[in-house]
C-alpha cells in the first residue's frame, strides 16, 4: 500500500496520521497550511466584541475545528479578565465532522450542533445549509467564525468559497450576516528534512492526502520548479481536484472526505 502524505494543518494531520495508522495505512504528516492566532488589533476586538453579543445571534458557524478552537481560546482570555461569556446555547453550525468533532471537545451539548449528514456526498458549505436552512427566519443574525490568510493570498481569498456561498443563502433568506476572523493561515516553513520529503513523494508513488486548495498553492510556494507530473493526489472536493491538476499532479483522484471513502480510495490504489 503507498505512503499517504498528510497535508491538513498540524492539528489534524496528527488526528488523520493517527486514523490512518490505525487502519494499516502508511501516513506521514506534511501540514501545508500553518495555523496561529490573529494579531491584528481590528480583528481581536471585532472577536471580543462578537464574544459579548453571543446569544443575539441564531447561529454560529465554524468553518473549521480551527476556528472552534481559537474562538473558545478567546473565551478563555476573557476569563482571565472576569470578562467570560456563558456556553453558547444559540446553534452551532459545522461543515463537517472535524468541526463537530471541535465543538463537542470545547464543551458545545451535541444537541445544539448542526452539521450535513454523515453519508453527505461533501461536507462543506452546500451541504450543512441544507440541514440548515429551514433555521432562519428574516432578521435572524448569524456569525461565521473564519480564519483569514496571511498575504498576498488574503488580498482575494474571498472570491468563490464556501462561506461566501452560504453568507448569500442566508441573506437570500431574510438573514442577516457577521463575519470574525479567530486566526490566521499562513505558508508552511519547511525543514531541510520535510524538503526532502516532499521532493521524494513527488515521485515515489505517494499518495497527497490533499484537503484545500490553499494548500496546494502553498506546496507550489514551497518547492518551485518542481514537477508534479509522476505525483499522485487524492482530493477531497472537486474545487481541491482542479487546484491539484492545475498545480500540474499526474493522477488526481476524488473521494469524500469521509474515513473510509479515503481509506478505501488508498487501498484502491494500491
Amino acid at each position: 500500500m503507498p505512503r499517504v502524505i498528510v497535508t491538513r494543518p498540524a492539528r489534524e494531520a496528527a488526528h488523520w496520521v493517527q486514523l490512518l495508522g490505525a487502519r494499516g495505512v502508511d501516513a506521514v504528516a506534511l501540514p501545508l497550511i500553518a495555523i496561529g492566532p490573529c494579531r491584528d488589533a481590528a480583528a481581536e476586538q471585532a472577536l471580543t466584541q462578537a464574544h459579548v453579543r453571543l446569544a443575539q445571534y441564531r447561529a454560529l458557524m465554524f468553518v473549521s475545528g480551527n476556528a472552534v478552537v481559537h474562538f473558545f481560546e478567546q473565551n478563555k482570555v476573557l476569563a482571565l479578565a472576569g470578562k467570560a461569556q456563558p456556553a453558547i446555547k444559540t446553534r452551532a453550525w459545522a461543515p463537517g465532522p472535524g468541526t463537530v468533532r471541535a465543538l463537542e471537545q470545547a464543551g458545545v451539548p451535541s444537541g445544539c450542533i448542526d452539521g450535513p449528514a454523515p453519508d453527505a456526498p461533501q461536507f462543506d458549505s452546500e451541504a450543512l445549509w441544507q440541514q440548515v436552512a429551514t433555521q432562519i427566519r428574516p432578521g435572524d443574525r448569524v456569525l461565521i467564525v473564519r480564519g483569514r490568510s496571511a498575504p498576498p493570498q488574503g488580498e482575494h481569498e474571498s472570491q468563490g468559497n464556501g462561506r461566501d456561498w452560504l453568507a448569500r443563502q442566508i441573506e437570500a433568506a431574510g438573514g442577516m450576516v457577521e463575519f470574525v476572523v479567530a486566526y490566521q493561515r499562513g505558508a508552511p516553513h519547511f525543514s531541510a528534512h520535510e524538503v526532502a520529503l516532499a521532493q521524494q513523494a513527488a515521485h515515489d508513488g505517494s499518495i497527497w492526502l490533499l484537503s484545500s486548495s490553499e494548500a496546494v498553492a502553498h506546496l507550489a510556494e514551497a518547492l518551485p520548479g518542481q514537477h508534479w507530473g509522476a505525483a499522485h493526489a487524492l482530493a477531497t472536493h472537486p474545487r481541491i481536484a482542479e487546484a491539484a491538476r492545475a498545480a500540474g499532479f499526474g493522477v488526481v483522484r476524488e473521494c469524500r472526505p469521509a474515513l473510509e471513502d479515503v481509506v478505501a480510495s488508498i487501498e484502491s490504489a494500491a
